[in-house]
C-alpha cells in the first residue's frame, strides 16, 4: 500500500513540475514559429507570399493544361472539368476554392479567361488574370484584367 502511495506521489509531482514548465516554454515555441518574410521558391519568383506562390503555380498548371488540350483537340477546354488529365491538371484542381484564393474560369472553344481572386486583397494577396495568350497579369488594388501589368 505504501509503495502505491509513493508511486502515485512521484507521478503527481512529475506532472505538476511538467505543467509548471510548459507555460515557460510557450513563448520560446511561439517565437520559433512566428511568421517570417516570404522566401522565394525559385530564382525570379514574382510571388509576394506563400499564398501567391500557390495561386501562380495553379495558374501555370491550368495554362499548360489548356495549351496541351488545344494541341490535342484543336480547341480549348470550356470548363475546368474538361482539363482533368491534361498535363498535370487533376480532378481535385476543379474545385474553385484554392485556400486564400477563388478561381474564376470562362472557357470557349477559341479562348478562355482564368482569374484567381484573393479572399482578402492586399499587397501580399494580389488578384491574377490570364487568358489564352498565356500571360499572367496581376493587380493589388482591384480584380486583375487584361489591362493589368504582366507578372514578371
Amino acid at each position: 500500500m505504501r509503495k502505491v502511495f509513493l508511486r502515485s506521489l512521484a507521478i503527481f509531482a512529475t506532472l505538476s513540475l511538467a505543467g509548471a514548465t510548459l507555460p515557460a516554454l510557450a513563448p520560446t515555441v511561439a517565437a520559433q514559429t512566428a511568421p517570417s518574410t516570404y522566401q522565394p521558391k525559385f530564382p525570379g519568383d514574382p510571388a509576394r507570399s506563400d499564398s501567391e506562390a500557390a495561386a501562380l503555380a495553379y495558374m501555370r498548371v491550368v495554362i499548360r493544361a489548356q495549351r496541351q488540350f488545344n494541341k490535342q483537340y484543336d480547341h480549348f477546354a470550356t470548363s475546368l472539368a474538361e482539363l482533368v488529365h491534361s498535363g498535370s491538371f487533376t480532378k481535385r484542381m476543379v474545385n474553385p476554392d484554392r485556400g486564400d484564393y477563388t478561381v474564376g474560369f470562362e472557357g470557349k472553344k477559341d479562348s478562355y479567361i482564368l482569374t484567381l481572386t484573393p479572399k482578402q486583397l492586399d499587397a501580399t494577396h494580389r488578384s491574377f488574370y490570364a487568358e489564352d495568350d498565356g500571360k499572367i497579369r496581376a493587380d493589388e488594388e482591384k480584380p486583375a484584367d487584361d489591362k493589368s501589368p504582366v507578372v514578371k
